[in-house]
């Protein structure tokens, strides 16, 4: 009589006709399988955030217009090298910076605070050499104030995330409260330019000189009376400093997602009232 090749030595099989043993290899590669793959998707993402892009939030106003607290943005983190801050849990693999280069004048970084070692997204004004002043609110860049055009009035609506801040107007209309802010945009000696903020005479608006080191930035908030930047000292939660360069995170690219900050996890339908549509997509 010819005997079952899928038979066990006992004479059992499994109700597909295959022996147990068989079966249980089989299972076992499967999930070998799937947590080898597992294993390669996480690895794919550490290295997407560690050297591609990676997401921040902005935490305050400080680079209104441009930014507003509840932006979810992501950074590049190739423009200026890589180091360990480059790294998920600044993991020490990297020694130093690599492919280190400097940011072009403009550029909205985001950096470590010197003290603290907070995420802090500025705007870069001057680079190693560069001799910088503020002079009446305005930035005098090697020698040169830097033109400035008024633009409309911006008016930002009241919300848990967004308040008035210092001599900023408040308005109310139609049932909705506002922010009132003066915006101007400011030009570099590169024909590069953004919309800043100026509410009027402050003691951060007379500044310097100061030649800025080696191995240093001068970064400023778009948002200039309410923006611990450069002109103040490097302290923790606090001013900057003139920030080293080895602090470079990443590029401030484009925002992702925008929150009023009046959603309720309870109530699904406000996680679509809640987003500014219009901020969405906005490249930086």
């Amino acid at each position: 009589m010819a005997r079952n090749p899928a038979a066990t030595m006992d004479g059992k099989t499994t109700p597909d006709g295959s022996a147990p043993d068989d079966r249980a290899a089989e299972e076992r590669e499967s999930w070998g399988n799937y947590l080898r793959f597992l294993a390669l998707v996480v690895l794919a993402v550490l290295a997407f955030r560690s050297f591609v892009f990676s997401p921040f939030t902005i935490p305050s106003e400080s680079m209104l217009p441009r930014l507003m607290v509840g932006d979810y943005l992501v950074a590049a983190k190739w423009p200026y090298g890589y180091s360990r801050l480059s790294l998920p849990f600044e993991a020490p693999l990297i020694s130093g910076r690599v492919f280190a280069r400097l940011p072009e004048r403009g550029d909205p970084v985001i950096f470590k605070h010197p003290s603290d070692g907070t995420d802090y997204v500025k705007r870069v004004i001057g680079l190693p050499g560069d001799t910088v002043a503020v002079r009446g609110g305005r930035v005098i860049l090697n020698g040169r104030m830097l033109e400035r055009a008024p633009l409309a009035l911006l008016a930002v609506r009241i919300s848990a995330n967004t308040a008035c801040h210092g001599r900023a107007q408040e308005i109310e209309r139609e049932g909705t409260r506002a922010c009132i802010y003066p915006v101007a945009t400011e030009t570099l000696p590169s024909g590069r330019s953004y919309p800043v903020i100026d509410l009027g005479p402050t003691p951060q608006d007379d500044f310097g000189p100061v030649t800025v080191p080696e191995g240093r930035l001068f970064v400023m908030g778009d948002n200039r009376d309410n923006s611990m930047d450069s002109r103040f000292p490097d302290l923790p939660g606090g001013g900057v400093g003139l920030v080293s360069t080895d602090l470079l995170v990443g590029r401030a690219s484009m925002v992702l997602w925008s929150t009023d900050g009046s959603a309720e996890w309870a109530k699904p339908l406000t996680w679509f009232t809640a987003a500014r549509w219009n901020r969405i997509g906005t490249i930086l």
